[in-house]
């Protein structure tokens, strides 16, 4: 694994746990949003505007695009994008508060670890990378947890916006990636990953026949050796469209923005951040 993968993980679930913590679900819902897949949608596409549907599908790449357009750009009619940003910084600063401690969020570890990710993020570029690039324009918090948690939104866009180029240079369509995902036992579980992007049991098995007919996956549904060989070479591009914020970090600094975010995920982890029974191949 790299370095800057390795500073990934680590760092990255700070962003990811707001999907499941109450709290940004509350801040959306106070704006009349639907809880689940609108509010969703709107909070992580806010950065854009008031996109369509269509970008949506795009810059998401996982969704069923007619899951997205029942949503969006119905949310716009309820509320804005500011609104939406201002909600999901919010919803962050209560759910940071609960999962690592109020200690954890005045120390200064906490400062040192916001200022390392800002300075990773210095080195991100623009191009080709809507997701991150839309973040990229938002003012930075003031405060250190909320500016860590910003860094690790753009850091996590970055990458993710590199890995969508991976999984097309792959092959690999949105729901054929969550499939070949799932398979490894890695992600959430099937039933979530059907629900929350939009997918009917019959396109989830028709992807999976798909893969097999491709040789990713054998009858059982397990990944092969050829579908492991795949998602390694899709990481690995992914890994080296995303050097340049760690490159720019340093392998001293970088080591120690990985060593204070995985200090701060085993927290957040142990408060009950990622609900163990969403996770597994099933």
């Amino acid at each position: 694994m790299t370095a800057g993968r390795r500073c990934h993980n680590a760092v990255n679930p700070l962003h990811s746990a707001m999907y499941f913590a109450p709290e940004p679900a509350d801040a959306f819902a106070s704006l009349g949003l639907e809880r689940g897949a609108m509010a969703y949608f709107a909070g992580r596409a806010a950065p854009l505007g008031p996109v369509g549907a269509g970008t949506v599908t795009a810059t998401f790449y996982n969704f069923n695009h007619e899951h997205v357009a029942r949503h969006i750009p119905a949310a716009w009619t309820v509320t804005t994008p500011e609104a939406v940003l201002a909600a999901r910084l919010r919803g962050a600063d209560g759910a940071l508060g609960r999962l690592l401690g109020a200690d954890a969020l005045a120390s200064k570890e906490m400062a040192e670890a916001a200022e390392l990710a800002l300075c990773a993020t210095e080195a991100c570029r623009r191009e080709a990378r809507p997701l991150y690039a839309a973040n990229a324009g938002l003012p930075v918090p003031e405060e250190p947890h909320l500016a860590l948690w910003h860094a690790a939104t753009l850091l996590r866009e970055h990458r993710g916006d590199g890995h969508l180029a991976a999984l097309t240079v792959a092959g690999l369509s949105g729901i054929e990636a969550l499939v070949l995902h799932n398979a490894t036992g890695k992600a959430v579980t099937s039933a979530v990953l059907m629900r929350t992007r939009g997918w009917s049991a019959e396109q989830w098995a028709a992807a999976q026949d798909r893969l097999r007919e491709r040789g990713l996956l054998d009858e059982g549904g397990d990944v092969t050796a050829a579908g492991t060989a795949l998602r390694g070479e899709a990481e690995a591009l992914t890994d080296r469209l995303d050097t340049a914020p760690y490159d720019h970090l340093g392998a001293v600094a970088t080591a120690r923005l990985t060593e204070l975010g995985e200090g701060f995920t085993r927290t957040a982890k142990a408060a009950g951040a990622f609900p163990a029974q969403l996770f597994g191949k099933g």
